[in-house]
């Protein structure tokens, strides 16, 4: 593996649950440097460590970090930092009991609270799901926002829920979004939405029919030629310069298709899509068929090892009968070609679906490096993705890179199911 890299002094982020490095790529979009990204699962450290070879990516569980662990592992030392963000895990919280925070089903949540507090950053930023807005999970925010201030942070308010497609994301997701300032500094504000989004065709319109390569059967990778129009996929295939993306060029092959491991379906499977219409769900699969004129449904993630490693749908294509690639689905996040993901569809997919997409991390983004007065620069220096072996490490190898248990994340376990999760699993060839 490569040495760490020297780059130019910019304004410094610590990412809290990083995985694959969705909020990461949209903070340094905006003109900070991520100084280090932690994040507990070692095949979703190791796709970080590929991404951004200058950042230090920490695989450890929060509940095990100190703040100075944090400023020792990273290098960061007594570097004031300029923001902490992340989004704990938003599965299952927690609202029985009289203390919310203290139940230890919500403990990452907490241990954000006590890792802002440890850090002092000058701001911090915390994202979840839509769903802690509502009922009985606002007592949850409440204690949240209490606890920020006793660590000395003012939680700008009234906090807002964001859909990505209000930010030039072509996908309605919608991302509940809590943003603080050390008090005495300047409070930032919510971003604007922009006028003038993206469509499905504009996301993957271009990208050639992954079904048509052999080689896609068993790599995920192939070269091949092809022409793109759109300014959205343009600037995410490097080929326009895109004026508000500070982030560091990469070095890669724009004639790689990548990520792109084929789907196979039966021929009752390809002509039910075939006969589904746009914007609709087909039956059997409860896979929605994507229409080109609209936008792509929120990407989820599915369920992880420990509960099942079950998938969930994956839009059908528009033109094709089949389901869409790891790539679709990036180009329909926001993320650039150049930003590759774990080679098996599985781990793919739920890198994506779990992240925050970088053209909605870079809007909050840009209102933090706003707040702290800085003018964002675009750095020269180009960095090489060189280390594509992070890309096929499995389990054990990637925890042996970051020296920790094999079992540090449960591993897939094969339950009896229903007739259709099986058909699901078996259509999406996740098994």
């Amino acid at each position: 593996m490569a040495d760490k890299i020297s780059i130019p002094e910019r304004p410094i982020g610590v990412d809290l649950f990083a995985g694959a490095g969705g909020m990461s790529l949209g903070f340094e979009q905006a003109g900070f440097n991520i100084a280090a990204a932690v994040e507990i699962d070692p095949i979703h450290s190791a796709t970080h460590e590929y991404n951004f070879p200058y950042s230090k990516a920490i695989c450890a569980s929060v509940t095990d970090l100190t703040g100075y662990d944090i400023r020792q592992r990273s290098g960061i030392g007594t570097r004031d930092i300029d923001v902490v963000f992340g989004g704990a895990p938003c599965q299952g919280f927690s609202m029985i009991g009289k203390r919310v925070l203290d139940d230890p089903r919500n403990e990452l949540a907490s241990h954000y609270v006590r890792l802002v507090e440890e850090l002092q950053p000058k701001y911090c930023v915390f994202e979840n799901v839509k769903g802690l807005t509502l009922g009985k999970h606002r007592k949850f925010l409440d204690e949240m926002i209490a606890a920020l201030g006793v660590a000395g942070y003012d939680v700008v308010m009234p906090y807002q829920v964001l859909n990505a497609a209000n930010y030039g994301v072509p996908q309605s997701r919608q991302r509940l979004f809590l943003m603080g300032a050390r008090t005495g500094l300047t409070k930032p504000t919510y971003p604007e939405p922009i006028k003038v989004g993206a469509t499905v065709w504009d996301a993957i319109g271009d990208l050639p029919d992954a079904n048509s390569f052999e080689e896609l059967r068993t790599s995920d990778t192939v070269k091949v030629k092809w022409e793109t129009t759109s300014t959205y996929a343009r600037r995410l295939r490097g080929l326009d310069r895109d004026p508000s993306d500070f982030s560091y060029p990469r070095n890669y092959d724009q004639d790689l298709l990548s990520s792109s491991l084929r789907t196979e379906h039966t021929e009752l499977s390809q002509s039910r899509f075939t006969a589904t219409v746009p914007g609709k769900t087909e039956p059997v699969s409860r896979f929605r068929k994507l229409d080109f004129n609209g936008l792509c449904n929120t990407l989820r993630a599915g369920t992880d090892s420990a509960r099942g490693a079950f998938t969930s749908p994956r839009p059908i294509h528009p033109r094709f009968p089949r389901v869409i690639t790891a790539r679709e689905a990036a180009r329909l996040h926001s993320y650039p070609d150049w930003f590759r993901f774990h080679s098996t569809k599985w781990h793919g997919f739920r890198q994506i679906g779990n992240s925050v997409p970088p053209l909605l991390g870079r809007a909050i983004a840009g209102q933090i490096m706003q707040a702290l007065g800085e003018k964002p620069k675009k750095p020269r220096k180009k960095l090489d993705l060189n280390d594509t072996e992070f890309l096929y490490m499995d389990m054990g190898n990637a925890a042996k890179y970051f020296g920790v248990p094999r079992d540090t994340i449960a591993q897939r376990t094969r339950k009896n199911s229903s007739k259709l999760e099986k058909m699901t699993r078996e259509e999406a060839n996740v098994g």
